[in-house]
């Protein structure tokens, strides 16, 4: 009963029919109430998105795998202390359980409690016992701790592989014999079968036996099934495998287990040593039961021509894989060639246990290679990404296979570089191709959404967020997408709402507190601004739009001095960003410290040539500082770049102005007016044009 509810379990949980999952798994606890079975349940609440349903349930198990879970529960619920309480090692248990997913669930706890320094010891812990978590490595970009990717992914990394995999593969070859195969005698063991095969043997031989007088398979009422409790290191099913136990991101639950039949077997819970040996025994035959002939024969698995020659024994012969280790009767494979990751063991075949073995290793050794090949590429680009090291980051994602370049999260990587060069025609290019290659992606769609407000694509925009909209509602990428259609119509009371509710949909979501924070600006309530931008740097304190947000804040509070050191923090984390450099040359012109902001305004010029802002802010700081001349020279290399840009004439306006020359000086300011300036800007220019038309009457009359 336990193995066939076992198995209806599971198999509920492979298609989502998860309230049947949860209700059999109910009555599989409350019939066999072991811990084993508690983790399946635990299972179950979790994959229904019910915390707090396994939080209950697991409180105060003591095996590893019961911890993880228990941990995984209270980090969904945000109980970080007492998640990390059960994750650390104690004096009962010495490691952190299930490998590198319990580290790296660690490091994310450590990550929300701000203590950088502990997250990134275990995100690299993670990576340590499985090279190939990719989960961990991402965190250590994200919080700009990550080695380059040639150093991650490299020899040591490949030698890690190889252990795990090789080693593992040629050991059990070695002691399969011993450990796995059946024995001719009549002793039996069902340790290589999966549940769906003892489901088909219960399910339709035991029947048959059943129907025959019960003269075939009829077992005794003092013969159990026994679940062996499994460390969270041993995979539940003890089916060879060249995947070693720590490599899974979360340790497998029970999908596999040792079901032993054999009389009165208690479950063995105490140390590791009993725990293991639960796992090895075997089906002993009771000798008062007759088995059916089709049952031995369809889980009978040839042991080594060495001991089955000893025994002299004639069954027929058995392919096996060595990389699945799937089971064959049919006759007509013991005449099959070796075929790709398969080998044939024929009696007195001296030569086939060597051929698997080079077989496989080869194979697995390329594997390794291509795989760490392909995580070098991708993971150095996503760590340039993560310095702002843009350019670079883009030269590397171009150099990979077209197969994955064309995938949204390779393309949505490579908009976000575009994004952050300020090249929001490309990126917009890039993301387009993202969001139409999987419309259901929703990686980088908040950064996409920014660069249709950014080019004033208001009809593409607004698609774009029906369409987020419709595939998830609950994710903040979705409303961060309405916000800022909202926000492009001028709507910002609106857009902050919307905002907000992205915030409470996540509230790790650092770049939602960071637009709320840009609306509060908007409206002059630098009072809250600041706390979005606090908030956005709690979740991420190398989230640069934060820093340059509440720069912007204090610039307009006026204090020059803690505006600097924001925008120099910014900076810091960006230093690629002209826009974070024209705004603190400002800054510093501010304070008087012109040389510093010429030299701050170059730089950003010689950085990115297409970006504009510069070119404007120095032409701006020269007429501050009556160099006239210079002045206009910049206004018109620039409005060759930006012909239609109203603060552009605006500002030659007034350099003109100021060398009074008033007609060229009206005239610009009557293009600036008729670009459809900002409300505010409109206001300031026909406050310029009455002032020119006063003093151009006042001189009149004086002459």
């Amino acid at each position: 009963m336990e193995a066939l509810l076992i198995n209806c379990v599971e198999k509920s949980l492979n298609q989502f029919t998860l309230n049947n999952a949860i209700f059999l798994c109910e009555r599989l606890r409350a019939e066999f109430p072991s811990e084993v079975n508690l983790q399946l349940l635990a299972r179950c609440y979790l994959t229904n998105n019910q915390a707090y349903s396994a939080y209950h349930v697991l409180r105060g198990s003591k095996m590893a795998q019961s911890r993880y879970l228990f941990a995984l529960s209270c980090f969904k619920m945000n109980l970080l202390s007492e998640a990390e309480a059960v994750l650390l090692p104690t004096e009962a248990c010495e490691e952190v359980p299930n490998g590198a997913a319990g580290h790296y669930l660690l490091g994310l706890i450590y990550r929300c409690n701000d203590r950088r320094e502990k997250a990134v010891e275990y995100f690299r812990k993670a990576l340590s016992i499985d090279p190939l978590f990719w989960a961990a490595y991402e965190e250590l970009c994200i919080l700009g701790a990550a080695e380059e990717a040639n150093i991650m992914f490299g020899e040591e990394a490949t030698c890690r592989l190889q252990e795990l995999y090789l080693v593992h593969e040629s050991s059990h070859l070695q002691t399969a014999s011993d450990d796995q195969f059946l024995d001719l005698d009549g002793t039996f063991q069902l340790e290589g079968m999966n549940l769906t095969r003892m489901k088909h043997v219960q399910g339709h031989d035991l029947k048959d036996a059943h129907q025959s007088h019960h003269e075939e398979a009829v077992l005794d009422e003092s013969v159990t099934p026994v679940i062996s409790d499994c460390p969270s290191n041993v995979p539940f099913c003890h089916t060879p495998s060249p995947v070693p136990p720590d490599l899974s991101g979360i340790a497998p639950l029970p999908s596999c287990r040792n079901v032993q039949l054999k009389s009165n077997i208690q479950r063995g819970e105490g140390s590791a040593k009993s725990i293991i040996d639960v796992s090895q025994r075997k089906f002993i035959e009771d000798k008062s039961m007759k088995v059916p002939r089709r049952f031995t024969s369809d889980f009978r698995l040839r042991r080594s021509a060495r001991i089955a020659a000893r025994k002299n024994a004639t069954a027929s012969t058995c392919t096996l894989n060595p990389l699945s280790f799937h089971s064959s009767t049919d006759d007509k494979g013991q005449n099959e060639h070796i075929k790709e990751g398969k080998w044939l063991q024929t009696p007195g075949d001296a030569s086939s246990d060597y051929t698997a073995v080079i077989s496989n290793s080869s194979s697995i050794v390329s594997g390794i290679t291509d795989t760490l090949d392909l995580m070098r590429h991708i993971g150095e680009g996503y760590r340039l990404l993560c310095m702002y090291r843009c350019q670079e980051a883009l030269n590397v994602y171009q150099k990979l296979p077209q197969k994955h370049y064309n995938t949204a999260w390779i393309l949505s990587q490579v908009g976000k570089a575009y994004f952050e060069l300020v090249d929001y025609l490309n990126a917009g290019h890039v993301f387009g191709l993202a969001h139409q290659i999987s419309p259901y992606a929703l990686e980088g769609m908040d950064k996409y959404s920014t660069v249709l407000y950014h080019l004033k694509e208001d009809m593409k925009l607004s698609y774009l967020a029906q369409e987020l909209i419709a595939v998830d509602r609950l994710a903040p990428e979705s409303w961060c997408a309405v916000g800022n259609c909202y926000s492009l119509q001028k709507d910002h009371e609106t857009a902050l709402k919307i905002f907000l509710r992205a915030v409470k949909l996540n509230s790790r979501f650092a770049y939602a507190h960071t637009l709320c924070g840009h609306e509060y600006a908007a409206l002059e309530d630098y009072e809250n601004g600041e706390k979005c931008y606090q908030s956005a740097l709690r979740v991420d304190v190398r989230h640069y739009n934060a820093w340059y947000g509440l720069g912007m804040i204090y610039f307009r509070k006026e204090n020059f001095e803690f505006a600097e050191h924001h925008f120099q923090q910014a900076l810091q984390l960006n230093p690629h960003s002209s826009v974070i450099m024209c705004y603190l040359g400002n800054t510093l012109h501010a304070q008087k410290k012109s040389n510093e902001a010429f030299q701050m305004l170059e730089k950003a010029i010689i950085t990115d040539k297409r970006n504009p802002l510069p070119m404007y802010y120095k032409a701006d700081m020269l007429l501050s500082l009556g160099i006239f001349d210079k002045a206009l020279e910049v206004l018109e290399e620039l409005k060759e770049y930006a012909p239609c840009e109203s603060s552009i004439h605006a500002l030659m306006g007034k350099v003109y102005k100021e060398c009074k020359i008033y007609d060229k000086a009206m005239l610009h300011f009557g293009i600036a007016l008729d670009l459809k300036p900002f409300a505010s800007d409109a206001i300031i220019i026909k406050a310029c044009m009455q002032t020119l038309l006063a003093q151009d009457q006042l001189e009149s009359n004086f002459n």
